[in-house]
């Protein structure tokens, strides 16, 4: 026996080893196409279908034999964007449980940052997520837990889950959380973490999870920011072969916070920690509540959960997703972007407390009835094999990751990935960052064989779901490396100029909107809808600005530049960070590079990059001079960089984001003050980083 989280007897699930889908090859063929197009090396365009193979669209989507004049791909494609209001419509009514019909599909202006969908209908995400799927399929596998320790996955049925939620849900009640109560949920990415953000749908509480590797600072600005009621957390969590004293950190953060009246600790480990009046022992609680648990009816725009993403002021911001639309877009997506079938394993890798965990490790596949798994340690332990040695144990299909992991793999070589069976894998995904060519090339080639479907998606906090991704699409057609291409159904793009213009045509760049309303976008930045305005609908009105920036091929595909905060003005050129970094990458001996921008006298700014060089290379003038080769011959000789500083690691937050502010502030020589550290991986990294450039400094550098 071994327990989701702990010891507890309530939450023991028995250790068994399931028998598996037999390994699932993809039968797919992936063609090549043929011809080149705008230079590119014909090997790198890949023709796939990772949609459907079936004879008529109605096999693929058969919400559309009820579409007026919708025959093909193309039609649905058209009709989506021509008749949201039927699109939509019918398929939250044909996929989604309602307890109360809906009356009027959606009710929007960008205008006034106005969002709303299905008006008047009523439904519970945890039904539609667990209850429905129960009734059906109860003994079918919900969770696999990829637990820290190697080859102790833990496997959690759907029964199992209702169970435990509504267990959960009970404790909650009584210990005074009710409808709109807003719950922080600090956990590793565990079954417990998933069934708490459940038990608070279920009764219609508020859900906050925050990354269980924030600090006890930013998880204070949080729960204050949303005033929450109670916390749920561990003793401690487990990541990387490291003990992390959650609890201790939940302690710090509540002195702040007279709002919390109670924290419920879940047992990871068997080290007892220090408990005060207001300390919950959850798994004894919960084994004093019934299995069953009555879900409250939720309007369809009732919020579902709070989620802190970075603020460009500093101060964290609670983007508001309600139920009935997030719940839908993610279904849909998760379905339709990565080929999800019946029976297949879909592993995101992502934590729960980001975005991406709660909408494709959590949401999107229960809501479809999928089985998801939950990777609660890192890529490289306990060696470089991690992904692929899981890939293999647990037949994994879908895989999706983030490129700042792909890249750090590709570091260790080959070796690491071929050693394991990755038959069992049909689509592979990024998420989180454009991905440079040379790693996606190494996704596709080695680790995908050069067979598996690979989408580049782009999406955000914001956005709730993918909004740009090569699949779906039409039958045979092509995917690109490194460009997310497609917008989804639903999804109308705009290019945008400085002066405020839609720039029509193709091979444009500009500044990324959606011109449309959409089921998943956030519906405000709670307590300050404001600041929702001025982020979002403010600069082009009538639009949603993404703040990134984009490129529209002559093809018409969208490529993502980069952050348009992440802008360089050269010289009056303007330039994204990204397309420097992917130019420095292209090169072979470069795994990961960051570009940010500093002031400079004659040029108003220059690029300066940090350049992360393979084990097996050592710094040369000659690399140096390949890399400005490259940035000269792939954009223009005003691109590169004016200083090129090689270093050994670039700081990332621990969930894998390079932290550039920091960066920057050290190009600048301001390392007096670096700001908030408390979500970086490794602080060891920036000492290391500030010796680099004080040396190069002293040997290279001259400021004019």
């Amino acid at each position: 026996m071994a327990a989701i989280v702990g010891g507890s007897r309530l939450l023991r699930i028995p250790f068994r080893r399931c028998p598996l889908p037999s390994a699932c090859v993809n039968e797919r063929s992936a063609v090549r196409a043929r011809g080149c197009a705008r230079g590119l090396d014909p090997n790198k365009i890949r023709t796939f279908h990772a949609t459907s193979p079936a004879p008529n669209i109605c096999s693929f989507l058969p919400e559309s034999s009820s579409f007026p004049g919708v025959k093909s791909y193309a039609d649905l494609l058209d009709f989506a964007i021509k008749d949201p209001e039927t699109f939509w419509g019918t398929l939250a009514e044909k996929r989604l449980l309602w307890n109360r019909l809906f009356q009027r599909v959606h009710d929007c202006d960008f205008s006034k940052g106005s969002v709303a969908w299905f008006l008047g209908g009523q439904l519970n995400v945890s039904v539609n997520c667990l209850d429905r799927h129960v009734n059906q399929y109860p003994d079918r596998v919900a969770l696999i837990w990829e637990r820290d320790e190697p080859g102790t996955e833990i496997r959690v049925t759907y029964r199992e889950l209702l169970e435990t939620t509504c267990r959960l849900a009970n404790t909650l009640k009584r210990h005074g959380v009710k409808k709109g109560d807003r719950v922080a949920i600090y956990l590793p990415v565990s079954p417990i973490g998933v069934a708490a953000m459940l038990a608070c749908a279920r009764i219609g509480a508020v859900h906050t999870v925050v990354f269980a590797g924030f600090s006890s600072r930013a998880l204070s600005e949080r729960i204050s920011d949303a005033q929450c009621k109670a916390v749920i957390t561990c003793n401690q969590g487990v990541r990387g072969g490291r003990v992390i004293e959650l609890k201790k950190v939940v302690d710090e953060a509540v002195k702040s916070c007279p709002t919390v009246k109670c924290i419920f600790v879940a047992q990871r480990t068997d080290s007892k920690v220090p408990m005060s009046n207001i300390d919950i022992l959850l798994e004894e609680e919960m084994e004093k509540e019934e299995p069953v648990c009555e879900p409250e009816s939720m309007d369809s725009e009732d919020i579902l959960f709070l989620l802190y993403t970075s603020g460009s002021t500093g101060k964290p911001k609670g983007l508001v997703h309600t139920q009935a639309g997030y719940l839908l877009y993610t279904s849909i997506t998760h379905k339709y972007v990565f080929d999800y079938q019946e029976g297949d394993i879909f592993g995101c890798m992502a934590d729960i407390g980001w975005i991406t965990g709660h909408s494709y490790v959590v949401y999107g596949p229960l809501c479809n009835g999928g089985t998801t798994v939950l990777f609660e340690s890192t890529p490289v332990y306990p060696n470089p094999g991690r992904y692929w040695e899981t890939v293999q144990r647990l037949q994994i299909n879908q895989f999706y990751g983030a490129p700042t992991a792909i890249r750090l793999l590709l570091k260790y070589g080959d070796s690491w990935v071929s050693k394991y069976d990755r038959s069992s894998l049909k689509t592979l995904g990024t998420v989180g960052e454009p991905i440079n060519h040379e790693a996606w090339e190494w996704f596709w080639n080695v680790v995908g064989d050069g067979r598996c479907t690979l989408v580049d998606t782009w999406w955000q906090t914001e956005t709730g779901g993918v909004c740009i991704s090569p699949r779906p699409s039409e039958e045979g057609a092509k995917i690109l490396p490194s460009m997310a291409m497609r917008p989804f159904f639903g999804i109308q793009l705009a290019i945008m100029d400085e002066k405020g213009n839609r720039m029509e045509g193709n091979d444009v760049t500009g500044a990324l909107c959606i011109t449309k309303p959409w089921p998943g976008i956030a519906r405000s930045i709670y307590g300050d809808h404001p600041r929702f305005l001025n982020s979002y609908f403010k600069k082009y009105p009538g639009y949603y600005l993404t703040g990134d920036g984009a490129h529209r091929s002559e093809e018409g595909y969208y490529k993502i530049t980069g952050r348009m905060d992440d802008i360089i003005n050269i010289s009056g050129h303007r330039l994204g960070t990204a397309e420097i970094e992917d130019a420095l990458a292209e090169h072979p001996d470069v795994p990961e590079t960051a570009v940010i921008g500093y002031p400079h006298d004659m040029k108003g700014e220059a690029a300066f990059a940090f350049v992360v060089l393979k084990d097996t290379c050592s710094i040369s003038e000659l690399i140096i001079k390949d890399l400005k080769t490259n940035v000269a011959s792939k954009i223009a000789k005003y691109a590169i960089p004016d200083h090129i500083l090689v270093v050994k690691r670039l700081p990332k937050t621990r969930s894998g984001k390079i932290m550039r502010r920091v960066l920057k502030k050290i190009a600048m020589d301001d390392t007096s003050n670096l700001g908030d550290l408390s979500t970086l991986d490794d602080p060891q990294i920036i000492s290391e980083i500030i010796a680099a450039y004080k040396m190069y400094k002293n040997d290279h550098m001259t400021r004019k």
